[in-house]
């Protein structure tokens, strides 16, 4: 392991490929190197669905630690959906990436719509996977807030500030891969960034740090929320 003091990383992951079998793997790995870190206070796994819930669930179980559910959704550009400009956070805060909205010449109208879509989602999501429960509280807590992987960081960056609306005592961000540039950003963000498998590749995909690999459906989400539930942890 390296421990820069804000990024632990594995070393002997760095730049690799294939490193985790799936998600559950993933956090399971991960769940190791966070079992021995020394936290400042009680932690809250915040897992980003849905590709966060499988290694989030498997941070919170390690732990003994209450799993809530951090709603996050980019704000798609009309013409690329698998890309994004901002995102929505649950609790409705809206990020934009002002820069990358200039380059791509949005219109108002298009950015109002692209906004509202994904924050229909987003309300969509809290409701089908919280069923109105209350989220256990971050003030004073420590917030792990975990995903599949960080490809530009952007999403994750939002998800940073809505957690901080809770007054956490520290924030860790937690994900099994991540572009070094990516991990670099965040870091600056948050008190700690746990990323196993940093790859420094002029190109980065979340899905090639997994040998089995497909986009997590709300119903698996919801079937992984049981088995949280059936432990204690939601």
């Amino acid at each position: 392991m390296l421990d820069t003091g804000r990024i632990i990383e594995d070393r002997t992951m760095r730049d690799r490929l294939g490193v985790f079998e799936d998600r559950t793997d993933a956090g399971r790995r991960l769940a190791a190197t966070l079992s021995q870190l020394e936290m400042s206070a009680e932690a809250v796994v915040c897992a980003i669905p849905a590709g966060g819930v499988p290694p989030g669930l498997e941070v919170a179980r390690a732990l003994k630690a209450p799993l809530r559910m951090a709603v996050v959704r980019k704000v798609q550009i009309p013409w690329n959906p698998e890309a994004g400009f901002g995102a929505v956070t649950w609790d409705g805060q809206v990020f934009l990436n002002r820069a990358l909205m200039t380059g791509l010449d949005l219109s108002e109208a298009e950015v109002n719509a692209a906004v509202a879509k994904a924050r229909k989602n987003v309300e969509e999501r809290r409701e089908k996977f919280s069923g109105g429960r209350a989220e256990p509280g971050l003030e004073g807590r420590t917030a792990i807030l975990v995903d599949d992987g960080l490809a530009t960081g952007y999403t994750m960056l939002a998800a940073v500030e809505a957690v901080r609306a809770g007054s956490p005592g520290e924030v860790i961000v937690a994900v099994p891969t991540g572009s070094l540039h990516a991990v670099d950003f965040i870091a600056r963000k948050v008190d700690l960034v746990v990323c196993l498998n940093i790859r420094t590749g002029r190109t980065f995909a979340v899905a090639q740090a997994y040998e089995r690999w497909h986009d997590i459906t709300d119903q698996e989400v919801q079937e992984l929320l049981i088995q949280a539930r059936d432990m204690g942890l939601f």
